[in-house]
């Protein structure tokens, strides 16, 4: 009997962990960290519910840390099996783990020297070499929805997802007879095919029709069915996302105040340059400097640009025209600290994209603690803001947020531009599970707040009739053949 236990990624957008058990054997489904409340975070610190030396394998629906961050941590616990994903988010983890690893490091680091610790001495949850080691262990898989085999009777296809460069929609097969004498065929002389269980895992679904990379691929015939539900109880509104973003930089500009828009540095930070180079072009807004602060995100923008099987064909057609897409007309890029602290010294109305994308950490901060407490300055959110960080406090109205030990006031203007999120909208996932061959005998919304995951199950049941349900964190689910 197969079975599925929900570790992460349940009653919350963070922490994605999902295990299989198939004839003994182990695969984890996504790595992530988790973030927002501290009673989320502190799950990070604690023994894995499961034992790392025992995962045959795991695989790896995106790039992002909420879905690969715990990864270097349960290498450190002893994983060393293989760890398979799409080549472009091998690509993207390269900049990523390391990155998470130094983050980690830097964090222990500043408890211990303003002694804000309960421990001595404070320790990363992991470092940089514990990130690198992980590496190591990557084995890349086309998103092109051939079956690749994990041994121990499981195998994996890779789909695009639509979400950011490298998504997946993953299929994982598990099949029956395994480590068993060779089943009997029904009919001489022909090879019998071993009953199985088919699971598909969504991921983070991407949105028809985003600028890019191209739409979800139609979900492959399967038993068993895992979707997101961040957007479950929500639209993104009838509003383009490049009507709301002119008319922010047009008021930005009357008022001669800075803009700031803290962004992912895989995938929104793609976007919104992206976006404001058509505006330019399309002389809907004045040309401003635009500076990136974030040196993940320029090497990201790299792997973004060589990709090519993935970009849809509105970025096509500017390559072709032997323009750069994801560049504006007069950008910047700060690299080092010492160029991030020269932005201090711009004036005017100006563009500031910097990560992290929810305001948990980064460079962002530093921006912030000047631009807030500006009347004339802008922060617009382009992503999801989960709750309990600091961009969704700031997004809900609160004028006074903490960040980096102190107290800052929020007098600037406060704008989100919805249009933006790379996750689907529930009638968007309606939309993608439309193209379903079959009805699978039992579909899980994950990947979302509890009135969001509630909301997307409601509405499958009311559009299909399927059986839905809303997993328990650590709830454990057989699965049939």
């Amino acid at each position: 009997m197969a079975k599925i236990t929900f570790y992460g990624g349940v009653g919350t957008v963070t922490g994605s962990k999902y295990l299989l058990e198939h004839n003994d054997v182990q695969v984890l489904v996504d790595c992530g960290l988790f973030q927002g409340h501290k009673e989320l975070r502190e799950r990070n610190w604690q023994d894995p519910p499961f034992d790392p030396e025992r995962l045959s394998a795991v695989i790896i629906t995106h790039a992002h840390i909420d879905h690969t961050g715990y990864l270097p941590r349960i290498v450190k616990l002893g994983f060393r099996g293989p760890v398979y994903t799409s080549k472009a988010t091998a690509d993207l983890l390269k900049i990523l783990l390391p990155d998470s690893g130094r983050l980690q490091e830097e964090e222990a680091d500043y408890r211990n020297r303003h002694n804000l610790t309960s421990h001595t001495p404070a320790l990363p949850l992991y470092d940089e070499d514990d990130a690198r080691e992980a590496l190591k262990l990557i084995r890349t898989c086309s998103n092109n929805g051939i079956p690749t085999d994990l041994g121990g009777g499981y195998s994996a296809s890779f789909h695009i997802a639509g979400h950011i460069i490298g998504a997946s929609l993953v299929l994982v097969e598990m099949f029956d007879g395994v480590g068993e004498s060779e089943p009997t065929a029904d009919i001489a002389g022909e090879k019998p095919t071993p009953s199985s269980v088919r699971f598909l895992f969504s991921g983070d679904l991407g949105h028809y029709d985003q600028p890019i990379v191209k739409d979800p691929d139609p979900p492959p015939a399967c038993d068993y069915l895992m979707c997101e539900s961040t957007y479950g109880n929500r639209l993104h509104g009838d509003i383009d996302s490049k009507t709301q973003m002119a008319r922010i930089i047009n008021e930005a500009v009357e008022r001669n105040g800075p803009i700031l828009i803290p962004a992912f540095a895989v995938g929104r930070t793609q976007e919104v340059l992206y976006l404001i180079r058509e505006l330019e072009d399309e002389g809907r807004i004045p040309v401003l400097p635009v500076a990136v602060d974030s040196p993940m995100a320029a090497q990201a923008t790299q792997i973004y640009s060589r990709t090519n099987d993935e970009h849809d064909e509105g970025y096509a057609s500017i390559l072709a025209q032997k323009r750069h897409p994801l560049r504006t007309k007069s950008m910047t890029t700060a690299s080092t600290r010492e160029e991030s602290k020269r932005l201090n010294e711009m004036r005017g109305a100006r563009i500031i994209i910097s990560a992290s994308g929810m305001m948990t950490g980064g460079r962002v901060l530093h921006h912030a603690v000047r631009i807030l407490p500006d009347e004339r300055a802008t922060v617009v959110f382009v992503g999801y803001q989960a709750a309990g960080t600091t961009g969704r406090k700031i997004q809900d109205g609160e004028r006074l947020v903490r960040i980096m030990k102190q107290m800052v006031e929020v007098n600037c203007h406060v704008e989100r531009v919805e249009g933006f999120s790379a996750h689907a909208d529930w009638k968007a996932v309606l939309r993608w599970l439309e193209g379903s061959p079959d009805a699978p005998k039992q579909v899980f919304t994950t990947h979302g707040e509890p009135d969001a995951a509630e909301a997307m199950a409601e509405h499958i049941r009311e559009r299909f009739g399927w059986d839905v349900i809303v997993p328990q964190y650590e709830q454990t689910v057989e699965l049939e053949a």
